[in-house]
């Protein structure tokens, strides 16, 4: 959702693989939707291998990234880009 959000505000896409699913593909939720779904199937071999401290380890990973993502939106949306 935040990346979603990015693109709504101007603001660009930090993950080059993101950025570049997002800039090939026909609609640019057709691109976020491939890396979604290719994070889930990851996610679930990654469950199903018994990768437990793994799957814990990314999802601190991208509680940072969306909180992240979070303060850049708000700073783009208060007009602080570049201040």
């Amino acid at each position: 959702m935040t990346t979603i959000a990015f693109l709504l505000n101007g603001v660009r896409e930090g993950n080059p693989l993101v950025r570049l699913a997002v800039h090939f593909s026909p609609n640019p939720l057709e691109g976020l939707l491939a890396i979604k779904i290719a994070a889930i199937v990851l996610g679930i071999y990654c469950w199903r291998a018994g990768r437990e401290r793994l799957l814990n380890r990314i999802n601190i990973l991208f509680a940072i990234v969306v909180a992240w993502n979070l303060v850049a939106l708000i700073v783009a949306s208060a007009g602080l880009r570049g201040a």
